[in-house]
């Protein structure tokens, strides 16, 4: 007798991705849409997708989603949650969205300590718009605007999300955390877990961040993007837990 030991998750729709081969936004998709059927939130949670190659995750997720401006998911998420305490509420946000354009939104959010999840996609380059230099852009890297590599006397540092809010007093779990390996995707959804659990508990602010690749935009194949983030990411964005660590929840 067959056993079925994989199956498609109820939290996705069926319609199919529309990522480049090897983007790992589909993992990332998946494991959410896993965490919220686990947890029996699926009915109760509400999405907000702002601009960036995940702008229509509206149409992969089975869930409420509410489309934002560019940068401003956590100011709609805010208005949200406090319109409907009981429901559960997150963002779905990348690197040029929530670190450019959204800094402000993400950080006051945090600062107040605002009861939703925001999970931070961060592959290092803009996406959706034809690969331009993004705040979290390496030094030394590539892009369309930084052509000869990104110099920080000319072009600055790349900003470390998640140590910065980290600092804040509302923020209460920050995790990083990365899709390119079968180890790291289990901790990835087991922050995700988490960060779900510590709004359901009411505690205040949390954000999971996702090293993700972009093979397209980085001018690599789909297995050395998924390296690239073990040799070169890591090493700017290390992986762990940077408030929250001593947080148990269960839910």
């Amino acid at each position: 007798m067959e056993k079925k030991v994989f199956a498609r998750t109820e939290g996705l729709t069926d319609k199919p991705f529309h990522y480049c081969p090897g983007c790992t936004h589909g993992i990332i998709h998946r494991l959410i849409a896993e965490v919220l059927c686990e947890l029996e939130l699926l009915e109760k949670a509400i999405g907000v997708s702002p601009v960036g190659c995940t702008y229509n995750n509206y149409e992969y997720f089975a869930c409420d989603m509410v489309q934002a401006a560019h940068g401003r998911a956590p100011a709609v998420a805010t208005g949200i949650k406090r319109v409907h305490p009981d429901q559960v509420v997150f963002t779905y946000q990348g690197d040029g969205d929530l670190a450019a354009i959204g800094t402000a939104e993400i950080v006051h959010a945090a600062a107040r300590g605002e009861k939703i999840c925001a999970f931070f996609v961060n592959n290092a380059v803009y996406g959706m718009t034809s690969g331009q230099m993004a705040p979290t852009t390496l030094i030394g890297q590539k892009t369309t605007t930084s052509p000869f590599g990104r110099n920080a006397e000319t072009q600055g540092y790349p900003i470390n999300v998640s140590e910065m809010l980290a600092t804040l007093q509302g923020a209460v779990y920050i995790e990083r955390v990365a899709v390119n390996s079968v180890k790291n995707i289990n901790q990835a959804k087991k922050a995700i877990r988490k960060a779900f659990q510590v709004q359901q508990a009411g505690l205040g602010f949390a954000m999971v961040e996702l090293l993700s690749t972009c093979p397209t935009n980085w001018g690599q194949d789909p297995v050395s993007a998924l390296k690239w983030v073990d040799d070169a990411m890591i090493r700017q964005y290390p992986l762990g837990v940077y408030r929250g660590g001593e947080i148990e929840v269960k839910i």
